[in-house]
């Protein structure tokens, strides 16, 4: 359930891309502080893509991430990168070590494959949240209702309706 719930938010990211030129990708927006859609995605795609990529290392390190430019600048990378990553999501739990330098110089927390995912899922949720804000401006471009809403808040709605 959680990895098809992480593909069905990842494939519509790729739809949101696929429907936008490269100008839209890369427009700065004042709605999003003059950010591009490009750059919220590229920081959705470079975090699935720590966890993914030191998997098998087992240590993980959001801070210290690769910061692909082209990613925000070219929405057929971004497609593929999102694309590879939906074959490799599927993958058996296991211990990982988290380490940040947020509230001192490194510190090593101890976490697992499933939890990150969770985590990269609400983190993708909150960033789709935001660019829907700069959406507003390209009423051409279709999005599902769910993009952006995190499924709890879903499932409230559905039992809202009921």
């Amino acid at each position: 359930m959680l990895i098809q719930s992480i593909k069905n938010n990842l494939s519509e990211n790729i739809e949101l891309l696929r429907q936008l030129t490269n100008d839209e990708f890369t427009q700065k927006n004042p709605e999003l502080s003059n950010a591009t859609i490009g750059e919220h995605m590229r920081h959705i795609i470079e975090l699935f893509g720590c966890l993914l990529e030191n998997y098998d290392y087992g240590l993980i390190n959001y801070d210290d991430r690769k910061r692909d430019i082209l990613l925000q600048t070219d929405k057929n990378e971004a497609i593929a990168i999102i694309e590879k990553y939906l074959l490799e999501l599927d993958k058996p739990n296991k211990p990982l070590s988290l380490t940040h330098n947020c509230f001192s110089p490194i510190e090593l927390l101890q976490t697992n494959y499933f939890r990150e995912l969770i985590y990269n899922l609400e983190h993708s949720i909150h960033h789709q949240a935001l660019i829907k804000v700069a959406l507003h401006s390209l009423p051409h471009i279709k999005i599902p209702s769910s993009f952006g809403v995190a499924p709890s808040t879903l499932e409230y709605r559905k039992q809202c309706a009921q």
